[in-house]
This record gives C-alpha cells, sequence and structure tokens, in this order.
C-alpha cells in the first residue's frame, strides 16, 4: 500500500497529473481486482451487486465521463450509485466484470434562480435531499412535495422513480426535473429538456440507470413554506370500507399506516400553513437510540419462532407510533402532541436526530416488498390483504406487521413516464389508474438469529405472487426480489417496454448499464 500512497502523493503535487483523471487513475491503480460485493445502505450482508470489479469514487462529472469511457474500452459493465438505497440484489447484472461509480462526492449545487414564489436550481449526480434542502432553505426556497428520504440522492431518486405520498401534488420525485445531463454509454453528457410528448424524456424521468449515470438535473423549486403534520386513529373498517380516494386526496401529501394486528390505521395528513405560524417540527422515522435499538431487538427476535411476541410487540410499536416522532429542531426536545408546525422539508421528511443513528445500524432491517395498484382498487387490495392475514391466523401461523412504524400505505398522483408506478399506460391488464395508485409498502423485520428467516416465512411469497395475479400490479424497482420482478412483468404494459427499449439502445448500444431488473423485464 506504501507504493500507492506515494504514488498518489505524486499525481497530486505540482509536478504530477492535474485534471479530472487524477483521482480516477489513483483509485483504479489501488483498487483490488478481485469480485465482491456492493452493499445496500443496509451494509455487509446486504448486497445490491453480488459481484463487481471495483468502485470509483469520483468528484467531478469530467472524472465520471472519463470513468465511463474508459470501462467502455475495457468492456467493463457500470453501475451508478448514490447512497445504496437498494433492498435486494437486483441493482447490477450478475458480470462480475462490472464497476460501481458512487456519486456522492460529486455533489455541486448552482444556477439557483427564485421570482414570484417559483425557479430553479442544478444539481448534481451526488446531491441529497437534506443538502439541497438546507442549501434552497437558506435561500428562502424549498423543493416542495417531490421528496422521499433523506438517504437518497436526488439523481438516484429520479432514476428509481421514486415518490412521497399525493394524489393532489405531483409527488414522483421526477415531476420537478426541468431538464437532464446523462453520460451515455460513449461517455458523452447528453443534455435533455423537459418534454412530455418526447419518448426520450418519457425513459429519461424512471430510467433505472439503463440511459447512462445522470451527471445533473435542474429541478423546478419553490418558495420556502411551513406546513403542519397531523395524525388520526382509525378503525380497519373505516378504511377497508371507507372512500379512501375522498379521505387522502384533500391534503397536500397524506398516508396510512395499517396496523393488522391491532385492526387500526394511523392516517397522517399535511397542509399548509403561514411562514409565519410559529413551530419548527423536525420529522425522523428511523433515529433510535442505543436502549430502544436494543430492546427492539430482543422483541422482534423473540418472534422469529412463535406468533404472539409479534403482536405484542406491534402493539408496542403502534403505542410509539400514535405519538408525534417529531422533535423542536432548535431544541431538539420530542413534541408531544398533534399537530405540529415546522418549515415544509423538516416536517414532511427531516432526517436524523442530532447524536443518533438509524435502526439499520443497530441490526434492526427489514425485507419489504412495494406494489402500486390503481387507487379505483384500493379497497379491494387491502380486503384482500386482510384475507390473507386472517388465513393465515385460520391456519394457526397468523401474520402481522413487525417494522416501527406498520405497513406504510402511500399514494401517488398520475405521472406520465414509461416505468413509473403511476403512468396512465396500460397493457392486457386494463384498469383505470386516472385518479393514481395507491403503493403497498409492506417491511417487516429480518431477525438477526438462527436462519435469519421470518415467522411463516412461505406467507409472504403467498402474498406476494396472490396480489401480482388478481391485481395489475406495478413493482417498486428497489424494494423487491428478483421472482417478484418475473412474475410481476407480465402485468407492465409492453409498448413502453419496448419504446423504452428504443430509447436505452441509442443511448447504450454495447449495453454497459445493464441491470437484473432491465434483464427482467426485457429492456436490456
Amino acid at each position: 500500500m506504501q507504493f500507492f500512497q506515494i504514488l498518489s502523493h505524486i499525481l497530486q503535487g505540482p509536478l504530477g497529473l492535474q485534471g479530472p483523471l487524477t483521482e480516477y487513475i489513483t483509485h483504479s491503480l489501488s483498487k483490488s481486482t478481485i469480485s465482491e460485493p456492493y452493499n445496500t445502505f443496509d451494509g455487509p450482508g446486504f448486497p445490491a451487486c453480488n459481484n463487481i470489479l471495483r468502485v470509483f469514487r469520483p468528484s467531478t462529472i469530467d472524472e465520471m465521463q472519463a470513468i465511463v469511457k474508459d470501462a467502455v474500452g475495457k468492456g467493463q459493465s457500470i453501475r451508478a450509485s448514490g447512497n445504496g438505497h437498494m433492498w435486494y440484489d437486483t441493482m447490477c447484472s450478475d458480470d462480475p466484470n462490472t464497476i460501481i461509480i458512487k456519486t456522492d462526492a460529486v455533489n455541486g449545487i448552482s444556477d439557483f434562480h427564485l421570482q414570484d414564489g417559483m425557479g430553479s436550481v442544478v444539481v448534481e449526480a451526488g446531491v441529497t435531499f437534506p443538502q439541497i434542502a438546507e442549501w434552497l432553505h437558506a435561500r428562502g426556497a424549498s423543493l416542495g412535495y417531490t421528496l422521499v428520504n433523506w438517504n437518497i440522492t436526488i439523481a438516484g431518486a429520479m432514476a428509481m422513480g421514486a415518490h412521497r405520498s399525493s394524489l393532489r401534488e405531483d409527488s414522483q420525485v421526477s415531476s420537478a426535473a426541468l431538464a437532464f445531463d446523462i453520460i451515455n454509454g460513449n461517455g458523452d453528457l447528453v443534455h435533455l429538456e423537459k418534454d412530455q410528448t418526447n419518448d426520450t424524456w418519457l425513459a429519461a424521468t424512471t430510467s433505472l440507470g439503463l440511459l447512462g449515470v445522470i451527471a445533473r438535473v435542474k429541478l423546478g423549486v419553490l418558495a420556502d413554506f411551513k406546513v403542519y403534520a397531523d395524525q388520526i386513529i382509525l378503525d380497519e373498517d373505516d378504511v377497508l370500507n371507507g372512500d379512501i380516494y375522498a379521505q387522502i386526496s384533500p391534503y397536500v401529501t397524506a398516508n396510512y399506516w395499517w396496523w393488522p394486528g391491532q385492526r387500526k390505521f394511523h392516517l397522517r395528513t399535511y397542509g399548509v400553513v403561514p411562514i409565519t405560524h410559529s413551530g419548527n417540527a423536525f420529522q425522523s422515522t428511523f433515529s433510535v437510540t442505543n436502549t430502544e435499538a436494543a430492546l427492539a431487538l430482543r422483541l422482534l427476535n423473540s418472534g422469529q419462532n412463535s406468533s404472539l411476541p409479534n403482536f405484542v410487540t406491534e402493539r408496542v410499536f403502534f403505542r410509539l407510533w400514535s405519538a408525534p416522532n417529531f422533535h423542536d429542531k432548535r431544541t431538539n426536545l420530542p413534541l408531544f402532541s398533534w399537530p405540529v408546525h415546522g418549515y415544509a422539508y423538516d416536517v414532511l421528511i427531516g432526517g436524523l436526530y442530532p447524536n443518533l443513528k438509524p435502526e439499520w445500524d443497530y441490526g434492526l432491517r427489514a425485507k419489504t416488498l412495494e406494489f402500486a395498484v390503481p387507487v379505483t382498487q384500493a379497497n379491494a387490495l387491502l380486503k384482500r390483504v386482510r384475507e390473507l392475514f386472517d388465513q393465515a391466523a385460520a391456519d394457526g401461523r397468523a401474520v402481522t406487521s413487525t417494522y416501527r412504524s406498520g405497513i406504510n400505505i402511500k399514494f401517488g398522483k398520475p405521472f406520465d413516464s414509461f416505468l413509473g408506478q403511476t403512468t396512465e399506460r396500460m397493457g392486457i391488464r386494463t384498469a383505470d389508474w386516472s385518479k393514481g395508485a395507491i403503493m403497498f409498502d409492506f417491511p417487516s423485520f429480518l431477525p438477526t438469529t438462527g436462519d435469519h428467516h421470518r415467522y411463516n416465512e412461505e406467507w409472504y411469497g403467498t402474498l406476494a405472487k396472490t396480489l401480482i395475479d388478481e391485481f395489475p400490479v406495478r413493482p417498486h424497482w428497489t424494494k423487491n426480489t428478483r421472482e417478484i420482478f418475473r412474475q410481476a412483468v407480465k402485468n407492465l404494459d409492453q409498448d413502453s417496454l419496448q419504446r423504452f427499449a428504443q430509447v436505452r439502445e441509442q443511448f447504450d448500444p454495447k449495453k454497459t448499464f445493464k441491470s437484473i431488473v432491465g434483464e427482467i423485464i426485457g429492456v436490456v
């Protein structure tokens, strides 16, 4: 290693090489060529890619282009990655001759404009949501409602088609995109301007990273604003047999958390308040203390081979989640009653509380699945899931939620992109997507003991297959297994897949940016 340290010093010194290739060359020489996994945000033991050749961490767009050109010349596969917001080994192909371009250090923000409450800003590939949110807040601006979790890059969220929860406002992150700069399969920078009638744009807005590396995005922004968050408890019957669209659509963003063992829902709603309204609420879904993590692990692991502890744990989590998961941002003291108020990003997303770690750093990890179904079929979907819960109980193997916030039920206003979950395009499984989509997001605790299987593990496979076969399910691109993608591809619009594949061929004719998902759905 001493040789590489000396070489790095020479390359970066006054007599050495200067420019975008310096860091790339240094990393190229110092990285092993032995294949190894590339992990999800959950860390070692949770691969997003099972075998990769090496990881590069450039700091400029020029460096990213240089890496792409070199890899293409060597016949290597490439995947871009921000923070590894994945759950399963579906990010890459199974080609061990794959390199990862980790984009987090390419994180410039520029070209900000704001006039009459609306404007734009340009972000580079590795910019995360909290980074841009803080930057904009300091300048009196906000991202609005096109938000997702704090540990995701904006480019990554757009590539995967990520979304918040709203039937009233545009909430798919890529709906805020006004322009893209994408590094294609030749290493060239391709500029795209928003055009919802253009196939290239419809492919780029949910690209799965298959067109290339998203190097820059021009985003639409709004003047900063404040919101409230409120939460009530509903009986299960009020949702399963209620008017779900009427319960969700009036709000700028809203979602349910389902607690099937309690036969209850939490309904979380958000709305705008005057910018002068008092309050500095800051949300955290994932922050835990050492003590909380240790207790949760003990409770959850006790339910690996027995049903009853899982229902006890769910009851504890339900009670905890009934209180606000918010602190005052200035004092870091917890807030105890609803509603809470604060600046938009802090309330809608937030992040981690000071000096605390996320739950997965303590071994509190999950398996998950997420499906989108037309909101016109929301009641039928939830009733069918309830039947499957009831059948498990009748069989003496009762299952319930084992996640700290229950089962997350989200919603999406229609947004047109070839591979988006809320597009109104449909294949042979016809349905009315015009009112938007319901997203059934079901994380469940992954035991840290024994064989790591969940209680009644087989039931989860039955749930997935049943919903895919009986509903026009569209899978979330980072929250499902390979097998689920294989089952669900029959529900996707073949015309959209073909047109996406044609755009991908123009950007990447050598299939440099291939992935397992792209291969399964037939676009690579």
